[in-house]
This record gives structure tokens, sequence and C-alpha cells, in this order.
């Protein structure tokens, strides 16, 4: 461990100043993740509301006429309860494994780059010509390929008799071929109706988002759409509660093998040397509900909905394919609790072999810099719309203003809408937010425990071999070290693809990372100030986190190696060259 830092100055004062300029002899792997990167299409990037006033949707509910199912239509003669839909991707018969059930009907669809005499075992298609034929309003707003098309064959398995709808992936194999025995898929609907289920603590109610593979004995990996700088809250839960399991309408299941994770997990985990990755998760540890408050990514690869939460089975369609499922899944969960419903997590259900191509990172980029934004913003939303219907769109409205996707997703979720009113869907009544009523204290005899286990992992390209992961270990012990301190980082060229890599580098140890550079960058939260005048910047920075133990300030083609600083006292003001960070230049401000 390195010496104590020699201080050059002394204060009683909890803010003290760190002024630090480190380097290391290369940048970690991450930072080449940005470098070859365009701008993403997806609309979650736009930070700043939209500049015009948007029009709200004018929709006449009681005019939308009825759309049954005709027998002009395409498969007239095709109806079930229990429907599988997933998308016609031109993979190789060998990477589709997903098998028909008894009982359940599968539905492919088409998009552009479905190959002619494209064809899976037990599963019925519905081509771009038969889409067409329709007649859903929301069909005109779907893109030429991806999952969004989906909307299309929800709808028609809802006018064709659907109870429960799985969003799957034809790449998953379903283990035992029994959806049945791994979901809850006939609910008992009534108050106080279903099996009690472990449910997540709402006493801390600070705490929105969770990473549900903690619980599934995977504390190192999380899910594609949770926060980064929330991937380093690894710790178990103290308590658990109990919940009755009725309101469970959206289901997500968890994936062994190649789990659902974002690109900075794959890219960072995965050596050319290693084999394919084979993450388990704990098949035996008890499904896990969240209470109203609390959220988790949901994705489209693995998860159950039920007739109550169809409305949420929609797609953004203005957004990139990688941020349209999270988007979906955090506002789907933000409407479900207008109902009374909540997610609950399921152990692994299916397997995906790795196939070791990762998809671009470009693609889901936009989804770090704003997800926690999001987040925030459902938390604090609200309506007083008279329906379900009228508050989902109240809510799409409220996202395009906020620039989380674009105006046409707004108009593709009024067509939606309207068409689930066509083709006979019964919206769910209201009920009363429970997050808005005062919170029953937490009694002894509530409180449930349950210790997941820590299962092998992968670590940064390196394969664990015991239960216990020293990586995690060290995160933990870095986090509490520095985790009311604030990183001030100053970007001395373009920020466009730099400003990211160092939320993402730094994002999980510290409390928060300030970027400055000469030219300010609001949709990637980057302030406008001069170097050589900074230090008249740097008391604003103060005053916001007016509560923090202390303040790092380093540029931009420096690395700052914090392991090394765990000795150094924080009551002191840190000179670089006397602590171990690999010192290249250091200036020290006069404040």
């Amino acid at each position: 461990m390195p010496p104590h830092a020699a201080p050059i100055a002394t204060t009683s004062s909890r803010r003290a100043v760190y002024l630090l300029l480190a380097a290391l002899a290369a940048a970690p792997f991450l930072l080449l993740l940005f470098f070859n990167g365009g701008a993403s299409p997806s609309a979650l990037c736009r930070s700043s509301p939209v500049p015009r006033r948007i029009p709200y949707p004018s929709v006449l509910w009681s005019r939308v006429p009825p759309l049954p199912g005709l027998p002009s239509s395409p498969l007239p003669d095709l109806r079930a309860s229990h429907w599988i839909v997933f998308s016609a991707s031109p993979h190789h018969q060998r990477h589709r494994p997903l098998a028909a059930f008894p009982g359940w009907q599968l539905l492919a669809v088409a998009d552009e780059a479905t190959p002619p005499g494209w064809s899976h075992p037990g599963a019925a298609l519905l081509t771009l010509a038969d889409q067409a034929r329709l007649g859903f309003r929301s069909v005109e707003f779907l893109p030429a390929r991806g999952h969004a098309r989906k909307a299309a064959a929800y709808l028609f398995a809802v006018q064709r008799g659907a109870r429960v709808v799985y969003d799957a992936d034809a790449r998953n194999a379903v283990a035992g071929n029994n959806l049945t025995r791994h979901f809850d898929v006939d609910l008992d609907q009534r108050q106080g109706g279903g099996s009690v289920l472990l449910q997540y603590s709402h006493a801390d109610p600070n705490r929105t988002v969770v990473n549900p593979y903690v619980h599934f004995g995977q504390p190192s990996v999380w899910p594609r759409g949770l926060p980064l700088e929330k991937a380093g809250e690894v710790g178990t839960e103290e308590f658990y509660t109990m919940v009755y399991g009725g309101g469970q309408f959206i289901q997500q299941g968890l994936c062994n093998g190649l789990p659902d994770v974002d690109a900075v997990f794959y890219l960072t985990r995965k050596s050319l040397e290693m084999e394919a990755f084979d993450v388990q998760f704990d098949a035996d540890a008890p499904k896990v509900a969240l209470p109203q408050g609390v959220m988790a990514p949901v994705n489209s690869l693995n998860t159950m909905f039920h007739a109550p939460a169809f409305w949420g089975l929609a797609l953004p369609v203005s957004v990139s394919p990688m941020a349209s499922d999270v988007i979906r899944g955090y506002w789907a969960q933000r409407i479900l609790w207008e109902i009374g419903g909540q997610l609950v997590v399921y152990p692994p259900t299916v397997h995906r072999t790795d196939n070791v191509h990762a998809h671009p990172f470009d693609d889901e980029k936009d989804i770090h810099v704003n997800v926690g934004r999001l987040i925030n913003f459902l938390m604090e939303w609200r309506s007083t719309k008279p329906t379900l219907f009228e508050r989902i769109l109240d809510l799409s409205y409220a996202m395009t203003e906020e620039g989380f996707w674009w105006e046409k997703d707004l108009h593709f979720m009024a067509a939606w809408l309207q068409d689930l009113v066509a083709v006979g869907y019964r919206q769910p009544r209201l009920m009363s937010l429970e997050i808005d009523r005062p919170r029953a204290a937490i009694g002894h005899g509530d409180k449930q425990e349950f210790a997941p286990k820590k299962l092998p992992s992968v670590h940064l390209g390196v394969e664990e071999i015991g239960e216990v992961s020293t990586e995690i270990g060290n995160l933990i012990k870095w986090r509490k070290h520095f985790g009311d301190v604030v990183l001030i980082v100053h970007c001395t060229g373009p920020v466009d693809r730099t400003a990211l890599e160092w939320r993402l580098l730094y994002g999980r140890i510290f409390r928060a990372v300030v970027i400055l550079s000469e030219q300010g960058n609001s949709d990637l939260a980057v302030e406008s100030s001069n170097f050589a005048h900074a230090y008249k910047y740097l008391p604003k920075v103060f005053d916001r986190f007016a509560g923090a133990e202390g303040f790092v300030f380093l540029q931009d083609h420096m690395v700052l190696n914090y392991w090394n600083l765990l000795d150094a006292d924080k009551s002191k003001l840190w000179i670089t060259n006397k602590v171990h960070t690999l010192v290249l230049v250091c200036e020290i401000f006069e404040l």
C-alpha cells in the first residue's frame, strides 16, 4: 500500500480539495470503445427539451371503429390464448433453437432483412405484405427492419384471443421446452390472490433501480440498461419483504450462457483467448418482485406479458434497436404502477449461446448517457388523466417533450393504443399509487432473509474459479473510500467521443464525475470552462456538491490510479509526487 500523502496545507473542513493530475502508461481498453463510433440514431441522447411546443394528440376513444379478424385477413384460422412472438431474423438454423410447445402458438414477424423462404419449425409467419393487410394504424410507423416490427404480431395475437404473450428471441432455447414450468402463466388476479413472492424492500426511499443479477448469484454482471454508475452496487439485500403475486403482469426471465449484458461488459470482460461466455445464474434462487418506486431493466428476449400489461408490448420506433426495449421496459414499469401491477424477475429460463459477436457499442451508447435521467424522470412523473390509455398517452407526450424519444413515437403510441381499442382490448382500471401513500413501517415479522450465492463468473477477461470475487471486493472497497468524493475532469479536445468514457471509467467509484471543456455540450452534460481560468469555475462545482468529502481535479490526457490512493489522508491537500500515481505532470492551483 502507498504511504500517506505528505500535506502541504491542513484544513478542518470536510471539503478538502484534492488537486491531482495523474496518468497511466497506457489507457484502459475501455477508452478505445468510443473512438470508432459515430453518432447514434437513438433519441435518448437528446438530453435537452425540444425547442418547439409539440401538439398534443387528440384521440376520440369512443369513436375508434372495431377491427375484428376477418376471413380475408392473413392467417384467418389462427387463434390461441398463449402466444410466443419473435422476429424472423436471418440467423442460421442452428442459431434458432426456440422450439414449439404444446398449447403455445409460435408467431414470427418478418422485416426487410428476413431472407426469402425463411421458416421456423412450428411457427406461423407474418410477412411484410401480411402486416400491411392487417389494417392497424400503427404499422405505418414501424421501421423497415428491427424488433419494433413485432408490434404488428402483438396486435395480431391480441385480436386472435391472446391472454399471455411471451416476447422471445429465436436464438434462445427454453429449458425443458416448457414455459409453463418456468413462469406463472395462470395468475389469480383477485385482490390478495396468487402465491406469495419475495420482494425487494422499499425501506430505502432513495433506491430507484436494482441489479437483479446480484440476487441470482452474479454480482459482477449487470444487465443491459442498468445505469453504469449502479454497476458497482453489488451488496446483497439486508432483508426482503413479501407480496402476493397476482399483480405480476410482466415477468422477466434470466438467460444462462450469454446473458443480456451491454457492450461495456462484453467488450471489457472478453479476451481473444477466452472461450465463449457461459454465465450461470442460480436456478434455485426464488423469483423476486419489485415494489413501486424500484425499477430494473427489462428486455425483449425472454419476457412474459399478461393481458393487463399488453399495452406495454409496444417497442419505441424512433430509437436504436438496442435502446428500444430498455426504454420500453422503464416506461412500462412506470405505467404498471398505475394499475397496481409489478415486475417480477425469474430464475434462468433460457440458454443463449455466445457466438462471440457483440453488438456495436455505438448502438447503445446513448442508453449509458441518459438512462439514469430517464429513471429519475419516471419517478417524478404524475398524471391526473381519468383512464389508463389517457395516462399512457400523457406519459408518452411528456417523454417526447423531455427528449427521451422523437415525436414519431408519440404518434406511434397514439396509433398503437387506438389499435388495441379496435381489436377489443379492455383497459385495466386505475388504482391509487402506493408510492404516493405513507409507507407502513417494516416490522421484524415482515422481514424475510435470503442469502444469494456467489457463482463463478468472469472479470475483466479473467475467468473466476473461486467462490469469492476479488474484483467485487476491491470495487466495494474503492467505492467506500471515494464514494463521497467528486471527480472533475477537464477535457482538452473534442468531447463528443471522450466525455462518456470518463463517466464509464470513474462513475462507479466516485460520487459524481463533472466534465469541463472549452466547448460545453449540454447533450453530454459537459460544462464550459476555460482551463486557464478553471480556478474561477471550480467554486461553482464546490457549491453544487456542498456536502462532498472532497474533490479531485485532473485533465483528460491522464488516467487516475485511484487504487493507489486508499491510504492517502483525505483531510490534507494532496501533492501527486507524494503518492504512487505514475505522475507525468502536476499543476497545483492556488484557490
